[in-house]
């Protein structure tokens, strides 16, 4: 047993998971700057007041945070989430509203480790802030559906809801808080805790015991303003018109205060449905304000790395890219043939490789079938001094003539023949 290893929820990733997870940020940057959103780059750590924000009713701030005291006497956390940073940044650069922003990294809770669920997690997102129209609500929405099906999902749910005005939503809250403390002697002990801190969060129990309860509850929609009433029927219509399916649920709510209207949730109907939420967002108002800004409205989603890969092995979809080179220099010679010849071939776009420490033809010829190139260059003491070298085809059904000759090729030919077979 190694002496150091990664802490709980921690983990290494690497080849060739790492080239699936950078193309998994490739894909979902393609997506959304299509629609004419930028990429922000947000610190790890932040003022810890920045995630107070957030809720102080929520598990991510009393529980969940990474924060200490640095050598400044700053009180900062690790980011535990990426809308309140990307708020943050609104506030200090006051960018041309709409701000259209992608962003993608890391964030850190601490938590009980799951399938698919790491104390470091990674997420991409979107968000917009300086907007009130339930049309953006639908692109942002069709942007996440758009990406999933980029990668090759087709088993995604969406899930769909309102919480209305601010006023709507004070209203349900007080409906709810009297429905379940008329019914708290049937609620799970960790439900009655969360009553007092936030009823709408006790919708969020998956624990048999609160189940017939929620399933009774109030509804919000009986709870909509005119005006909240005419957002989410455009929305719904928008969605419709794009032949995007979603299914409304009442029950799908965000528990943070400044939430209001649209709030939605892709589900990978291939996990397990406790742990089948690929990602969600909605509409919130207020944070902006609370970090010293102007009132501005917001809308965005975050979608979890982890689980959505989960959800492509379960349907075999978006496998890890080949990392094969394209073409592995065999040098007898002690080296520098092979440091020459790869360097030229990088330089015009030909992936190479080579081996090391002037071993056997034999060792190296292992190493360059085990590299998955198509071709091997051989370089020895006969091919320097005739100024020529060996191009021997490795996998005969990726050549042009599917023959698998090899041949000899002049030195100074050799670059863009190599160049031109491979392309």
């Amino acid at each position: 047993m190694p002496e150091f290893q990664t802490s709980p929820g921690m983990r290494d990733i690497l080849p060739p998971e790492s080239a699936r997870w950078r193309k998994f940020v490739d894909v979902f940057a393609q997506v959304v700057q299509g629609a004419g959103y930028g990429q922000v780059i947000s610190p790890l750590l932040e003022d810890l007041g920045v995630f107070q924000r957030i809720g102080d009713a929520t598990d991510v701030v009393t529980k969940e945070m990474y924060d200490f005291v640095d050598k400044g006497g700053r009180h900062i956390a690790l980011r535990p989430e990426l809308t309140a940073s990307i708020c943050r940044a609104f506030v200090q650069h006051r960018p041309v509203t709409p701000w259209k922003i992608w962003y993608t990294g890391s964030q850190f809770r601490y938590e009980k480790p799951q399938r698919g669920r790491y104390r470091q997690f990674d997420q991409v997102g979107i968000e917009v802030l300086g907007a009130d129209d339930p049309n953006l609500d639908v692109e942002i929405i069709a942007l996440g559906w758009e990406f999933f099906h980029s990668l090759g999902l087709q088993q995604v749910k969406l899930l769909l809801n309102s919480l209305g005005e601010p006023a709507d939503r004070a209203a349900y809250v007080e409906a709810l808080k009297a429905y379940f403390e008329a019914n708290v002697d049937a609620l799970s002990d960790e439900s009655k805790v969360t009553l007092q801190k936030n009823p709408l969060r006790v919708l969020d129990s998956k624990r048999p015991q609160d189940a017939a309860l929620v399933a009774g509850a109030p509804k919000i929609a009986a709870f909509y303003s005119e005006g909240a009433a005419a957002h989410f029927a455009a929305v719904q219509a928008g969605l419709t018109s794009l032949g995007i399916p979603f299914t409304v649920e009442s029950k799908l709510v965000r528990g943070l205060d400044y939430y209001r209207h649209t709030t939605f949730e892709y589900q990978g109907l291939t996990l397990d449905s406790a742990q089948n939420a690929l990602g969600g967002g909605g509409r919130y108002d207020g944070l902006v304000e609370s970090l010293g800004g102007p009132a501005t409205a917001g809308v965005g989603f975050a979608l979890g790395l982890d689980r959505t890969l989960l959800a492509c092995d379960d349907e075999s979809v978006f496998a890890p890219p080949a990392t094969e080179v394209a073409v592995f220099v065999v040098d007898t010679t002690g080296g520098s043939e092979a440091l020459a010849i790869t360097t030229a071939l990088r330089a015009v776009g030909v992936s190479a490789d080579r081996a090391y420490e002037n071993r056997s033809m034999k060792s190296q010829m292992k190493a360059a079938d085990r590299s998955g190139a198509t071709y091997a260059v051989i370089i020895g003491s006969n091919e320097v001094d005739a100024g020529t070298a060996v191009v021997r085809p490795l996998r005969a059904e990726r050549t042009p003539d599917g023959e698998g000759t090899q041949i000899t090729v002049p030195r100074t030919e050799l670059i863009d023949h190599l160049r031109k077979a491979i392309s």
